[in-house]
């Protein structure tokens, strides 16, 4: 004979239910929490201010490579020197002389600045001077830049093309909402 499969929730759910009166949650037992840590006390289930988790920033294994002074310090392709000569570029902005060289020792950064303050010449100098001399496969990109905008999906384009030129790079815009 085939058993009715219950979850006996209606019980649990009602004031005077089977568990009334033990001091769980209102389904029963306490519910379980799912980061494991200790239970926090006040705030209205609100989060502390500080970052938890995945949005939390990564912590520092391996002690970052000094910074450097001049693009002559970086070991980049020459090619890339001289077009950063013909741009005007003389020297590194500061996120530029702290990232490219760890970026271009193939390690991961984070970096953060205003609008000017240099980022995209930080991570596209370091992906063209990698990428430099290598031929693509098919449908196969050797570097990817993802951005949230068209509009700078067009400017980040626009940047690095004189440098992935110089380097005999081709590069693609491709946003949302139209055929590639």
């Amino acid at each position: 004979m085939n058993r009715t499969r219950t979850n006996d929730r209606s019980a649990r759910t009602r004031k005077g239910g089977a568990d009334a009166g033990k001091g769980g949650s209102r389904f029963g037992s306490p519910a379980p929490r799912r980061s494991g840590g200790p239970a926090r006390s006040g705030g209205y289930g609100r989060r502390s201010a500080a970052v938890q988790g995945e949005f939390a920033l990564p912590k520092t294994l391996t002690p970052a490579l000094p910074a450097v002074e001049a693009f002559a310090d970086l070991g980049m392709p020459e090619q890339l020197l001289a077009e950063l000569g013909k741009q005007g570029v003389t020297a590194p902005f500061p996120i530029q002389g702290t990232t490219l060289p760890n970026s271009l020792a193939g390690r991961d950064v984070l970096g953060r600045g205003r609008t000017g303050s240099g980022k995209t010449l930080a991570f596209g100098l370091a992906l063209l001077a990698r990428t430099a001399g290598q031929r693509a496969e098919p449908r196969q990109p050797l570097g990817l830049i993802l951005v949230p905008t068209r509009e700078l999906a067009q400017q980040v384009t626009d940047a690095l093309t004189p440098y992935a030129r110089s380097v005999r790079l081709r590069l693609a815009t491709v946003v949302g909402g139209m055929s590639i």
